[in-house]
């Protein structure tokens, strides 16, 4: 048998996305405005025909050329909304083809109903904030009103998100988790996709810092994915990052957490050796979305992006015969956009295995043929979305 790593890099979307318009997002372009904003170098990834997908979705290649080493395509999303689970989940197979929920763009932007009976069964206070915002704002704006006063705030953004931040010490972490649960099940008739657990450290706005106690509560994918699929076959799942969170830690294997890109490589390169044959290793990268895409900072995200791309050799080097990588994203998040919420992109899909061939497999009508092609090559029945390319 042979072994399947894949790696997400959370928002890296390389424009071109057909219905773009639709999102507001035409002419965004996550990683050609990155290059275009900065001195960018990726050879690693370059040699994986990183440039030539950008230039097949949206008819720019900004990177050097380089000698191809793998096989390189993109794939257009078919699933409504631009977020973190219709955009895994399509890659995993199951398309997010119902609508979610959202909440306006006004204050207050909850629903009175949700935060009264929010308050009433959490016994807090009250809340604050109840509009949109970008998170790390909003705790520099009412920061210090919470850690007084009890209160969490509470947030949202274009995405079907409800955010709940709360300072760890003075709120308390796990009272922030049972926030969070409650929260979850009343957003439930809402038709929202997450609810965020975003704690904070510091003593005021200047040293206010989110830490790595994030907790996602995500729904249920609504049909098995190709993760459920491989843990029923008794195959060997590890999920390391935000993974068990985004699919509501169904059929997620072995869940490995760490903070920070860094920290995810480290625990990528660690658990490689160890994944059994016929298993599948899935890593989601989200710093660039979380601290570079989102706060609008394409020098950060080219300096993360050179990083993974120095370290990439060390994840290739351990790579067995027969064994698969596969690198790609789950939506864009283009830091020279307006605002500071995810932008609709096609995104790349870059292969290595040793002694491949290189070459293209082109354009990808659905990301749902990431997972296809997995399944194809760990030797499991056919997903019930996708083509495989294989």
């Amino acid at each position: 048998m042979s072994r399947v790593f894949l790696y997400i890099l959370d928002s890296f979307g390389i424009g071109g996305a057909p219905d773009a318009k639709k999102y507001g997002n035409e002419g965004a372009n996550t990683f050609v405005h990155i290059a275009e904003a900065t001195n960018l170098n990726l050879p690693n990834l370059a040699s994986l025909g990183l440039g030539l997908a950008a230039e097949a979705a949206a008819g720019k290649n900004p990177l050097a050329p380089a000698s191809l080493k793998g096989q390189w395509g993109y794939a257009e999303e078919i699933s409504n909304g631009k977020d973190t689970p219709s955009g895994h989940w399509e890659i995993a197979g199951v398309p997010v083809l119902f609508d979610w929920g959202y909440f306006p763009n006004i204050i207050p932007a909850f629903p009175k109903s949700f935060t009264d009976e929010l308050i009433r069964q959490t016994k807090l206070p009250g809340i604050l904030g109840n509009k949109h915002a970008s998170g790390t704002v909003i705790i520099e704006e009412l920061g210090m009103e919470h850690m007084a006063s009890g209160k969490p705030i509470v947030y949202t953004s274009a995405d079907s998100v409800i955010q709940i931040a709360a300072h760890e010490e003075t709120f308390g972490l796990q009272h922030l988790y049972d926030v969070c649960k409650i929260a979850r099940e009343l957003s439930y008739e809402l038709n929202i996709g997450r609810v965020i657990a975003r704690p904070f450290v510091g003593t005021n706005p200047t040293n206010f810092t989110r830490t790595g106690n994030r907790k996602d509560y995500t729904v249920l994918p609504p049909s098995p994915t190709l993760l459920d699929v491989l843990t029923k076959a008794g195959r060997d799942v590890i999920t390391i990052g935000k993974i068990g969170d985004i699919y509501a830690h169904s059929g997620t294997g072995r869940e490995v957490k760490a903070s920070g890109n860094a920290a995810l490589f480290d625990a990528t390169l660690k658990e490689m050796p160890g994944l059994r044959d016929g298993g599948f290793l899935m890593t989601n990268f989200v710093d660039f979305d979380m601290l570079f895409g989102h706060r609008r900072d394409p020098a950060g995200y080219a300096k993360a992006l050179e990083y993974f791309d120095r370290r990439l050799p060390e994840a290739m080097a351990l790579l067995r015969d027969g064994d698969l990588m596969i690198l790609t994203a789950d939506h864009g998040n283009d830091p020279t956009w307006k605002g500071a919420e995810h932008t609709r992109e096609c995104i790349p899909v870059l292969s290595y295995a040793n002694s491949m061939k290189p070459g293209s497999f082109g354009r990808r009508k659905t990301f749902a043929d990431i997972g296809q092609t997995i399944a194809s090559h760990l030797g499991i029945p056919p997903l019930g979305t996708g083509t495989s390319w294989l």
